[in-house]
């Protein structure tokens, strides 16, 4: 009831900020999530259980994805991986495209392709950037639509519920 009502109170604060966060439904199940990262590991979400984990779909063309980049990483390196998990899935891109990006802004979180959108697809997501909120305890709690500043005060109370 506690995290319905944060989500609620952050929700109105971030329709003015300029992104939308949508409580997930208590009763929908999450998709099975299986995505391999640039390095060939396979990330399970039920593997991050006792974590924390934010599923982030964005591409390099987006420029409010581009923008929150940086936040996500200092957020991800301030809690660490043993408390919050931040997972990059790049929207229909080459993995060229993908590691010139990485390279270039020397992006460490991990990023995971999803060249024909099947994942962004089945998480539902219809805009970019879409940021999937994961409680510790393994449910999807919410989905944030826009551009978040991940260090700010708003983000922060996101993130706690999640704890």
């Amino acid at each position: 009831m506690l995290v319905c009502a944060l989500v609620a109170l952050v929700a109105s604060n971030a329709m003015a900020q300029g992104y939308q966060v949508i409580t997930w439904p208590a009763a929908q199940r999450a998709p099975e999530f299986a995505v391999s990262d640039m390095s060939g590991h396979v990330w399970h979400l039920r593997d991050l259980k006792g974590r924390a984990v934010l599923i982030n779909f964005w591409a390099s063309w987006c420029e409010p994805c581009l923008n929150e980049m940086p936040s996500l990483q200092t957020v991800a390196e301030l809690y660490g991986p043993e408390k919050l998990v931040v997972l990059a899935v790049n929207f229909k891109q080459s993995r060229p495209t993908i590691d010139n990006f990485v390279k270039k802004t020397a992006l460490q979180l991990p990023v995971l392709p999803d060249p024909q959108g099947l994942v962004a697809r089945q998480w539902g997501v219809k805009a970019f950037p879409t940021t999937v909120l994961v409680a510790a305890d393994g449910k999807v709690r919410a989905v944030v639509q826009g551009e978040v500043d991940w260090t700010g005060q708003p983000a922060s109370r996101l993130l706690q519920a999640l704890f």
